[in-house]
């Protein structure tokens, strides 16, 4: 039996296809951008070949307090043990050397007045031992020292000042640990996302900001920085070039009240590194805007930084962030479920700069979202009368009782007709 044959003929079909992979522009996965900051603050930087390693070794308690926790703990730990057994090792030398560790001594101390320089210390384990109650101020009382040796008294007095030592480098280091800046930022947070918007007129960059805690940041402040790689007019490539870009405050001072999240907004201007960037341009865009909150902690006195950065795959054009500060029983209270969560509005595709040159594009872009957002209460509400008048006739059609039947009347030349109401 021959195969069927198809109504449209294959040449056709080829063609057509060609034409469609044709049509569809081929879209490639850009290779994704190493970040500067990374939306939790830390540096994405690798520092090497470093050949000055002795200027870490100069600052010892910086670079102490700079190590992770286990090793910080390794560190002490055998700083600990190695002077315990170096110490020991000089009480057994003092024992030898005054003629402890004779075992005929013991024999001849009972019959004489002979005295041992530390009682009871006949063996490294023994000098170990009295070494570790020496240094941490145990004192069992079985090893005492006698003033038989003036050696030992000087071996006391120096191992007390070592142990002192250690235990002040130990209780600062865990201190300044505990105590650090950036454990007061882990509480102070960003939204996930950016938003590019009009405010009063203007094309706006913003993003959110709060603080978790109840105790307040003190004269909070916020920078903004672009991080882009340019190239001057001489041909130098500058991989990292960082710009300051203004933060709109309605306050003289850069300082914020930081109780509750605060949208923070940058007015993209002719100061602005983004007033020739446009929607479409965002996307192409191989930039990074950095902020920085800075602030004094009201409990410690400790100034702390928290960090966070947006590239442009994270900001939102034509968004706004929904309000979730309100008022409930005189209480203002913050939904935090809705922080990062934005609403589309109307805005402009095109750059600030073609903003300020045409002012009517936006007046239209205005117009545009009035007029589709009354077609959609229109549908809308057209929708809700046919889903209204659909139920009432489905409950029409369910309940008989609801039909009303059909009357017949009788004229008086005796015809008959019906007629239903």
């Amino acid at each position: 039996m021959l195969a069927r044959k198809s109504i449209i003929p294959e040449e056709y079909v080829l063609a057509r296809i060609a034409a469609e992979n044709l049509r569809k522009p081929r879209i490639r996965d850009r290779p994704r951008k190493a970040r500067f900051i990374a939306k939790n603050g830390a540096c994405n930087l690798a520092h090497k070949n470093i050949r000055e390693q002795g200027r870490f070794l100069q600052d010892i308690f910086t670079t102490l307090v700079d190590l992770k926790w286990r090793h910080t703990l390794v560190i002490f730990t055998m700083s600990f043990l190695c002077s315990w057994l170096l110490f020991a090792m000089m009480w057994w030398l003092v024992a030898f050397a005054h003629g402890d560790m004779d075992p005929s001594t013991e024999s001849t101390a009972n019959s004489t007045k002979w005295t041992p320089c530390v009682t009871c210390v006949r063996s490294f384990t023994s000098a170990f031992l009295f070494s570790i109650e020496v240094q941490v101020t145990i004192g069992f009382g079985g090893r005492m020292m006698t003033e038989e040796c003036p050696l030992a008294i000087t071996v006391l007095i120096l191992q007390n000042i070592v142990g002192l030592i250690i235990n002040a480098v130990m209780l600062g280091c865990i201190f300044m640990k505990t105590a650090q800046a950036h454990r007061r930022a882990e509480t102070l947070i960003f939204s996930r996302q950016a938003v590019i918007a009009v405010r009063n007129g203007k094309l706006c960059f913003m993003f959110r900001v709060g603080d978790l805690r109840k105790s307040m940041i003190i004269s909070a402040s916020v920078r903004i920085q672009v991080v882009r790689k340019t190239t001057t007019p001489e041909g130098e490539v500058i991989p990292i070039h960082q710009v300051d870009i203004p933060v709109d405050n309605p306050i003289e001072s850069n300082n914020i009240f930081l109780v509750a999240p605060l949208i923070i907004c940058h007015v993209i201007d002719k100061r602005s590194p983004l007033y020739d960037i446009s929607a479409a341009d965002l996307a192409l865009q191989d930039l990074e805007l950095i902020v920085i909150l800075e602030g004094v902690v009201e409990t410690t006195g400790i100034t702390t930084q928290a960090r966070t950065s947006y590239i442009a795959e994270e900001i939102l054009w034509g968004h706004r962030f929904v309000p979730i500060v309100t008022e409930e029983e005189g209480v203002y209270a913050v939904d935090y479920s809705k922080f990062g969560n934005t609403v589309k509005v109307a805005a402009p595709r095109c750059s600030a700069r073609e903003l300020d040159e045409k002012p009517s594009i936006l007046i239209q872009t205005l117009q545009k979202s009035e007029l589709s957002h009354q077609n959609s209460l229109r549908k809308r509400n057209s929708m809700r009368r046919n889903n209204s008048i659909r139920r009432s006739n489905s409950m029409r059609r369910t309940n008989p009782s609801l039909i009303v039947p059909k009357v017949q009347f009788i004229t008086p030349e005796g015809s008959q007709s019906a007629s239903e109401t």
